[in-house]
C-alpha cells in the first residue's frame, strides 16, 4: 500500500537553520509530515527510527557528507532522494546521481520549483509500487519488474530506483529510439526535459551493470541527437 502524496513523510537534512525553517514551513503548508536534522549523523539515526517517503539532503554537511548519506539510504530504501547544493557543475550532479540521488536542485531555489520536484518524485515512486507484474528475459539478461530484480549473465545486479525505472521504460519501448525529453518526463516527471546529463549518467551506469562490454553495448544503444534505444537481438 502506498502513502498518499498529500500525507507523505519527508526528512530534510541541512546544516543551515534558515533553509530548514523555510522548507519545514513550505512542506507543512503542503500537507507533508516533516522531520529535519542538521547533520548526516543525525540523518542516519533518524532513518533508523523512521522510514521517510522522500529525503532532501544537502551535499555540504558537517561530518558525513550528503553523498555518503545518500549511499547509506540506498542500502535499505528505494524512496526518492533529492540533493541540494550551491554548486551547479555537471561534475557535482553526476557525483550525486552516482551516489543514488533521484534529483538535484541548486541553491538558491524557488520553493514552488522544489515542491513540484517533490510531487514528481513521489508520484513516480507511487506509480512504480503499483505496477502490475512483468518479466523480461533475453540473451543472459533477466528482469523481474514485479520484484524489481535484474540478473545479468547469471549474476544478481543491484540497480538504484531511477536506474531501474529507466531500464523499465526502455525495455517496454524496445527497438524504438526514445527521445531524451520523453525519457526524462516519463521517468522523472512532466517538469523535466532538459536534464540530459541525468540520462548520460544513468545509461552509463546501466551499461556497466548489464552489458558484457559496456564500451560496446549490445542492449543500451545511443541514438545520436535523439536519445536512447533498447535493442532486442535479431532472430536467427
Amino acid at each position: 500500500m502506498t502513502t498518499p502524496l498529500t500525507s507523505a513523510r519527508i526528512l530534510v537534512v541541512d546544516d543551515e537553520p534558515q533553509i530548514r525553517r523555510v522548507l519545514r514551513t513550505a512542506l507543512v503548508a503542503g500537507g507533508y509530515t516533516v522531520r529535519d536534522v542538521r547533520s548526516g549523523e543525525e540523518a542516519l539515526e533518524k532513518l533508523r527510527e523512521e522510514r521517510p517517503d522522500l529525503t532532501i539532503v544537502d551535499i555540504n554537511l558537517p561530518g558525513i557528507s550528503g553523498f555518503e548519506v545518500c549511499r547509506e539510504i540506498r542500502e535499505t530504501s528505494d524512496a526518492p532522494i533529492i540533493m541540494l547544493s550551491v554548486r551547479n557543475s555537471e561534475k557535482d550532479k553526476v557525483k550525486a546521481l552516482d551516489a543514488g540521488a533521484d534529483d538535484y536542485v541548486v541553491k538558491p531555489f524557488g520553493t514552488q520549483e522544489l515542491l513540484a520536484r517533490i510531487r514528481a518524485n513521489l508520484r513516480r515512486h507511487a506509480h512504480d509500487a503499483d505496477e502490475p507484474p512483468l518479466s523480461f528475459a533475453v540473451q543472459g539478461l533477466t528482469i523481474d519488474f514485479a520484484r524489481r530484480t535484474v540478473t545479468a549473465r547469471g549474476r544478481n545486479v543491484r540497480l538504484t530506483p531511477k536506474e531501474f525505472d529507466l531500464l523499465h521504460y526502455l525495455v517496454t519501448h524496445a527497438n524504438k529510439a526514445v527521445p531524451h525529453r520523453e525519457l526524462l518526463q516519463s521517468v522523472w516527471g512532466p517538469d523535466y526535459g532538459e536534464e540530459t546529463e541525468y540520462l548520460r549518467v544513468f545509461v552509463n551506469q546501466l551499461r556497466k551493470k548489464i552489458e558484457a562490454d559496456p564500451a560496446r553495448p549490445k542492449f543500451l544503444l545511443t541514438e545520436p541527437w535523439v536519445g536512447y534505444r533498447f535493442a532486442l537481438p535479431e532472430k536467427a
